[in-house]
């Protein structure tokens, strides 16, 4: 077995300045996932759900994600795989019409549950660090094991339509919201209400993410140098704000649109369906 390499200079090697230990998150698997989800309910204040009652048609706007809780828990009988639990809430804005005036802006919450499985090995070290805040959005992470940490990297979904449903012509099942975490509730002008309505409103979205499952490790990288900063940093406080303003480039680009081609894969996204045609 060869020597382990040990931090400190590197002889030999002129690429290379010297061998260096650094505590960083390492990454023992991940998934990216393209959801289509049909027909999420959004839950509105009760302001806003008395415009749905009166509405005749909807539009959805916008959709953003609030946050995403996630849960890791190991899965029996295979060693170092685990199960990421994550619940997605989503601040859905749309456009709701009640007659032939100009259409109403309201803001909804919608909800979504996934479930990956991801291997993220074994260890033992409990990890305590100064930065943790009591009062952040997920309280639990006081709370240290052993298990890896999962990380959730998503965008903003594409709302892809929204539909206006009189549940007097369906039956659905009610929903409680007293498990809507306080810190989502409250990003809202009042509180969420699911009963007595006369209407609701369903969603399709679709979803584009990253999970990762992490571990915190020592690793030994090779290092070229330190990183010296090399630009001047430039003031904003100058005696003559017109020197200021005249290091500022012009903005060419803002006032002429890019054209189809400058759009990575804009050229074939439409070609089988000018193939079929």
């Amino acid at each position: 077995m060869s020597e382990r390499l040990r931090p400190g200079p590197i002889q030999g090697t002129p690429h290379f300045r010297e061998a260096v230990c650094i505590q960083t998150d390492k990454v023992y698997d991940s998934c990216r996932e393209k959801d289509c989800l049909e027909d999420l309910r959004v839950f509105f204040t009760r302001s806003g759900q008395e415009l749905i009652d009166r509405a005749i048609n909807v539009k959805c706007r916008k959709s953003e994600v609030l946050w995403a809780f996630t849960d890791v828990e190991p899965v029996p009988f295979n060693r170092g795989f685990y199960t990421v639990d994550i619940k997605f809430f989503f601040r859905i804005t749309l456009d709701v019409f009640t007659g032939v005036s100009r259409p109403s802006q309201v803001e909804g919450l919608a909800t979504f549950d996934k479930k990956v499985i991801l291997f993220g090995s074994e260890g033992n070290a409990k990890i305590f660090q100064s930065k943790f805040k009591e009062d952040e959005f997920d309280p639990q992470l006081w709370k240290k094991t052993n298990l890896p940490k999962a990380k959730v990297e998503v965008v903003d979904p594409i709302c892809l339509a929204a539909k206006l449903v009189d549940i007097t012509d369906r039956l659905f099942e009610d929903f409680d919201l007293s498990g809507i975490p306080a810190s989502i509730a409250n990003t809202f002008d009042d509180e969420l209400v699911s009963r007595a309505e006369r209407k609701r409103v369903f969603v399709s979205l679709g979803l584009f993410s990253i999970i990762k499952l992490e571990r915190n490790v020592q690793l030994l990288i090779p290092a070229f140098d330190f990183c010296v900063p090399e630009n001047e940093c430039i003031a904003a406080t100058e005696d003559n704000p017109c020197d200021l303003f005249e290091r500022i480039k012009f903005p060419i680009d803002e006032f002429f649109p890019p054209q189809r081609e400058d759009f990575e894969g804009a050229e074939n996204v439409f070609e089988k369906r000018r193939c079929s045609d």
